[in-house]
């Protein structure tokens, strides 16, 4: 019988997209050949604490099972009950019998608090990290990951940061030439300083209604709309308490489209979609909650049209360095047919009825192919990086 592939899968997490990355653990797991691969579950909760669960060799019985907890048993097939699953603080200032402050690199940290007594043999041959914003999809773990030497799924630490920061994220799609909206941002130290400059600029260049979002979070939490200068001032309070930067972008009368990229160096676009909502604008509760929004897949657009926006979704993915997967959201102007790139994200929703592998279905990538291109492509990626020299001849240390 031939070796199975062991795969981390590494979810949950501190950001308000916790349980939407447990579901899209389950989900992940479910699709996979337990006759070619194995499953480590890495269960990170809401207050950080890193917990690594039992051996998974057959699908879990649910999602409830990947959340391990002081008091759960873990209801997986073939196991038990919940006697394997490790507990790890995720504060270096609190580790677990020490193992963050021994000598070490980080890949003996990573086997010390996640791995235990098993050491290397333990270890996952390539992680699936899905976690969405901060501290999930900001290039925190891709870091880790990197200093530790595992190959991961999905972009690297840089465009991970900078598919996060929007305000970085526009710049860098300025400087590609692709079209976006009317936009200021500011430090809370800036709107602290000369608060009626900033609501000045803003109300002359933008107008109202507008709207305010944190620079750095996902999923449109603490994003408000601004019909007045009172709103506005409170929605930039309300933004600040999510993150020290905000932006904010003039309203778009505009369809909503999305893109699936999917590739390294070379990559191909899915077909278009269209998110269609009810709600005042596209905010979390829109997304995962009140029943308000649907998908239209493919989206009802010229062909010209079609490519047009696929090849720019291809130019946003490669003008912040992204690898492995993407979605990237476009406004079409209902008032003159123009295409403005909104964002990207790195790590998309990915249970199946998600739009990222439901783009990639309709393309004739099938939820299970999606996974395995998506693990061959970070085998790739990681494969080249290991090529790569960092120190001239005579110059490596011991």
């Amino acid at each position: 019988m031939s070796k199975k592939t062991r795969v981390g899968i590494l979810y949950g997490g501190k950001s308000g997209e916790h349980h939407v990355s447990v579901t899209t653990a389950f989900s992940v797991i479910q699709a996979f050949d337990f006759d070619k691969y194995e499953i480590v579950p890495f269960y990170i909760t809401q207050k950080g604490e890193w917990r690594k669960g039992p051996l998974l060799t057959a699908p879990a019985s649910d999602r409830q099972s990947l959340m391990f907890g002081t008091e759960d048993r873990v209801a997986i097939a073939g196991h038990g009950d919940a006697s394997g699953v490790q507990r790890q603080q995720s504060d270096p200032a609190e580790p677990a019998g020490g193992a963050l402050t021994a000598a070490g690199n980080a890949r003996r940290a990573l086997i010390a608090n996640f791995v235990g007594g098993d050491g290397d043999a333990g270890m996952p041959e390539i992680v699936i990290p899905l976690l969405h914003g901060t501290y999930g999809e900001d290039g925190t773990v891709q870091g880790l990951l990197e200093m530790a030497g595992i190959p991961y799924v999905g972009a690297g630490v840089l465009a991970s940061a900078a598919g996060m920061d929007k305000v970085i994220m526009k710049k860098l799609f300025a400087e590609a030439g692709l079209p976006q909206c009317i936009y200021r941002h500011f430090t809370r130290t800036d709107w602290e300083k000369d608060r009626e400059e900033h609501l000045l600029e803003i109300e002359v260049s933008l107008g109202y209604p507008c709207f305010v979002k944190p620079a750095n979070l996902g999923s449109s939490v603490g994003v408000s709309k601004a019909a007045n200068r009172s709103e506005l001032i409170a929605a930039v309070e309300l933004a600040f308490r999510f993150d020290r930067k905000v932006i904010v972008e003039e309203f778009v009368d505009a369809r909503e489209i999305e893109v699936g990229i999917l590739g390294n160096d070379e990559p191909r676009a899915s077909v278009c979609g269209e998110i269609v909502t009810t709600a005042e604008f596209y905010d979390y509760h829109a997304k995962y909650s009140d029943g308000k929004s649907s998908m239209i897949i493919p989206a009802d657009l010229p062909q010209e049209l079609s490519d047009q926006i696929r090849e720019m979704a291809i130019r946003a993915f490669k003008a912040i360095d992204a690898s492995g997967l993407s979605r990237v959201d476009f406004f079409l102007r209902r008032e003159d047919g123009a295409v403005l790139i909104n964002e990207i994200n790195t790590m998309p929703g990915f249970t199946p009825f998600s739009m990222y592998p439901l783009l990639w279905k309709e393309t004739g990538v099938s939820y299970t192919e999606l996974l395995e291109e998506l693990m061959r492509l970070a085998l790739e990626r990681h494969a080249a990086k290991e090529k790569l020299v960092y120190a001239l001849d005579g110059q490596e240390n011991d």
